[in-house]
Order: structure tokens, then C-alpha cells, then sequence
């Protein structure tokens, strides 16, 4: 789906490297999630890869096919910022249209049908003529995702979806989060600080250090699915746990 071979990036020509000479791969339908400290360039890799910035070295190939320029990636990935960027005067339906506006394919009824669709498929039938001021945080990520999707493309960067909300509603996130993944047939990339959250939802995660010494360690998550969060205090999950903890820790003595 998407391979990324010696990448880099510094802000001006003479600034300091935010990373230097990443490289990763992901297959198609893969849930995979990029963990690492503040500031190691997770955000920026992904503005990258949505075609939003122009890497200083290394290359971006989508489906196999080599992008010579960021912009050629632009309306091709669907990115989803750490805000829920939903438009305060336009109610959840006008909101959920935006790609439909963007892109024009096919009529306004049967993007406004898609969406209804999907609507009752997120749990947020009822809501088409709400405003965001009138929904709760975990409703507004709900849409924020439901945009993500609608806009039709096969892979999603999802930066820190549910690191604005509370403890008990981002549990409720995974629960449905795992249950509509399962559906979908689309590939992520997901960006997380929380742990828990990297080893429930993903089949691998990449664990990022950003700077001049660059690089990406991988770990595989080798926990059956469907997933479920009493997965959290079985053995297995807290030996994943303990171990990606580490890397993370020697990973910041580097």
C-alpha cells in the first residue's frame, strides 16, 4: 500500500533534521500505529505523506507507483489532524459533504444517501441537521472519522484521534473504533501516545526517535482479533506491554 525508503526532513535548508533516512512498509488493510516522544517528527511524517509537505531526501511510493512530487499525493490519502477541524456553521450532514464538494463524484443525492448510511453505521443516526457545539467530544471524533472515510480513499493517517478525550469515553472509542475497523477493508496509520491503545488496535507498530540518529524499530502485535479491551490484563498483552515499554525507554537513551 505504501512504502517510505530513506526519508527526511528539516525545516529550511539549514536547520536541523526532525528525522533523517526513515523507511517503513505497509500492506494493504493493515492497522498500524507510530508511537514516540514529543517532537520526533510523527505529525510532519504524516503532513508528508498526505502530500502536504515536500521531504528534504528519501521517496513515497503509493500502490507501487513513486510520487515525484508531494503534491501528487494531495486528495489521494485521507488525513484526519489531531483536531476534529469540524466547520462550527455547518451542521453534521454539510460537514460529512465536504469531500463529496471537494471531489464531485457523482450527484449530491447519492453522496447525501452515503452519508445518512453511514451515519446509522457510526451510531450517529438523529444527528444530520446538529451543529458540533451540540455534540459531545466523542461524537465529534465520530464524525471527524465518518469525513475521513467518506472522502473514498483506501488509506487513512489518523493523528491522535482520541488523545483530546477522557479516559472512559476513548475506551468506548476503541470498542467502537475495533468493531467498525473490522468492516471497512481500508489500511491505517495511526499516531498514538498511549500504549494500551498502539497494542489493541494494531497489527504492527512502529516506534519513531526522530532527530539525526533517524530510523524506525518495528514490533509486531501478535494478539489474536477480534480484539477486545479485557485483552488488557491478560498475560500476553502485559508481556507486549512490558516490552514495548522498553524499547521506548532504551530507545530515549540513544
Amino acid at each position: 500500500m505504501i512504502a517510505i525508503d530513506d526519508l527526511s526532513y528539516a525545516y529550511g535548508t539549514a536547520g536541523a533534521p526532525v528525522f533523517s533516512r526513515l523507511s517503513l512498509q505497509i500492506r494493504q488493510g493493515e492497522f498500524i500505529s507510530l508511537i514516540g516522544a514529543s517532537g520526533c517528527g510523527k505529525s510532519t511524517l504524516f503532513k508528508i505523506i498526505a502530500g502536504l509537505l515536500e521531504p528534504s531526501a528519501g521517496a513515497v511510493s503509493v500502490n507501487g507507483r513513486r510520487s515525484a512530487a508531494a503534491r501528487e499525493r494531495l486528495g489521494h490519502i485521507s488525513y484526519m489532524p489531531q483536531q476534529d477541524l469540524l466547520l462550527p456553521w455547518r451542521t453534521v450532514l454539510d460537514n460529512c459533504l465536504l469531500p463529496w464538494e471537494l471531489k464531485k463524484d457523482g450527484s449530491r443525492q447519492a453522496a447525501v444517501m452515503r452519508i445518512r448510511e453511514m451515519l446509522d453505521r457510526f451510531g450517529m443516526a438523529g444527528t444530520e441537521n446538529a451543529y458540533p457545539s451540540e455534540l459531545s467530544g466523542g461524537m465529534r471524533q465520530r464524525i471527524a472519522l465518518l469525513r475521513t472515510i467518506a472522502a473514498g480513499n483506501e488509506l487513512l493517517l489518523l493523528d491522535e484521534p482520541f488523545g483530546a478525550l477522557d479516559a472512559i469515553t476513548k475506551r468506548e472509542m476503541h470498542r467502537w473504533l475495533l468493531a467498525l475497523w473490522s468492516g471497512l477493508h481500508q489500511t491505517v496509520l495511526f499516531i498514538t501516545h498511549d500504549l494500551e491503545e498502539a497494542l489493541l488496535l494494531s497489527d504492527r507498530i512502529y516506534l519513531m526517535t526522530g532527530g539525526t540518529c533517524g530510523g524506525m524499530q518495528e514490533m509486531n502485535v501478535e494478539l489474536p482479533r477480534p480484539r477486545h479491551y479485557r485483552m488488557n490484563y491478560e498475560p500476553e498483552f502485559v508481556a507486549l506491554r512490558e516490552e514495548l515499554e522498553r524499547r521506548l525507554y532504551d530507545s530515549h537513551k540513544i
